[in-house]
C-alpha cells in the first residue's frame, strides 16, 4: 500500500480516489469496494474493532485506500506501512456538516426504517453479510458523525472533524503528509506523490446533487435486500 487518504467523507474523497487510480495508485480500497468484494467485510470489521489484523491479506490487491471503512485504523496503518504517503482531505467544517446532512444522512436513512431493522435482525440470525456490513460502516468516522447529526448534535460532529485533522497532523511525519483541498486539483497532489500531472482534467466527482438524488453510494433498500441474502 502506497497512499492512504485519512479525510472524512464529503471532503472530496471520491475525487481523490479517482485521481489516485488515474495516477497509477489503484486499485483503491474505499467504500464501494466493500460492496463489490464482500469478503472484505469481516476482516475489516475485526480491524476497526481493534482485533489482530492481517493487513497484507486485506491490501493484497490494493495500492491505496481512501475514506471509510478503513479510516478508524489510520494510526495503525501509518505505523504498519512506514513508507505510506498520507493525503488528508480538508473542507470548511460548516460546509462539510451541511453536505453530510444533505447527502450521507439521507442515503443511510433506510438502515433505521422498519424493514432495515428487520433485515439486520434476520441477517444476524442467519449469519449473512448484511449485519456485519452495517456494523462496519456504523463504526467508521463517518458513521460516528452521522450518528451525532441524527441525534441533533452537529456541533459535536464538527468538533470531532476538527480534532481528527489535528490528530493526523500531530501523528504523521510532515514529509509523509499532504493536507489537501481538492479545489487545488492536480498540482499539490502530483508534487507530493512525485508523479507527472496528467493531461486530463482533475476528476471532480460525487457531488451533493448526485448523492442526494440516489446516484451516489449508500445503503438503499435494494442494497439492504441484496446483502441480506449474501452469505460468507
Amino acid at each position: 500500500m502506497h497512499v492512504m487518504g485519512t479525510g472524512y467523507g464529503r471532503t472530496g474523497t471520491t475525487s481523490l480516489t479517482a485521481a489516485l487510480v488515474k495516477l497509477g495508485f489503484g486499485p483503491c480500497l474505499e467504500a464501494g469496494e466493500v460492496f463489490r468484494n464482500p469478503r472484505l467485510i469481516r476482516p475489516l470489521l475485526g480491524a476497526v474493532e481493534g482485533k489482530p489484523t492481517n493487513w497484507e491479506e486485506i491490501f493484497a490487491c490494493y495500492k491505496s485506500t481512501v475514506c471509510e471503512p478503513v479510516t478508524p485504523c489510520w494510526r495503525r496503518l501509518v505505523e504498519y506501512y512506514p513508507e505510506v504517503k498520507v493525503v488528508h482531505t480538508v473542507r470548511d467544517p460548516e460546509q462539510w456538516i451541511s453536505s453530510i446532512q444533505r447527502t450521507l444522512l439521507k442515503r443511510r436513512r433506510h438502515i433505521n426504517t422498519w424493514y432495515g431493522r428487520v433485515a439486520i435482525r434476520v441477517s444476524s440470525t442467519l449469519g449473512t453479510d448484511l449485519a456485519p456490513l452495517i456494523e462496519l460502516f456504523q463504526r467508521t468516522l463517518e458513521g460516528q458523525a452521522l450518528k451525532l447529526v441524527a441525534e441533533g448534535k452537529p456541533e459535536r460532529a464538527i468538533e470531532q472533524f476538527r480534532a481528527h485533522t489535528d490528530q493526523v497532523i500531530e501523528t504523521v511525519p510532515a514529509d509523509r503528509l499532504l493536507i489537501y483541498d481538492i479545489r487545488d486539483e492536480w498540482g499539490p497532489l502530483c508534487e507530493f506523490l512525485g508523479v507527472s500531472v496528467p493531461a486530463e482534467p482533475f476528476p471532480l466527482k460525487s457531488t451533493t446533487v448526485e448523492i442526494a438524488s440516489g446516484r451516489g453510494r449508500g445503503f438503499g433498500r435494494e442494497a439492504l435486500m441484496r446483502f441480506l441474502a449474501r452469505t460468507r
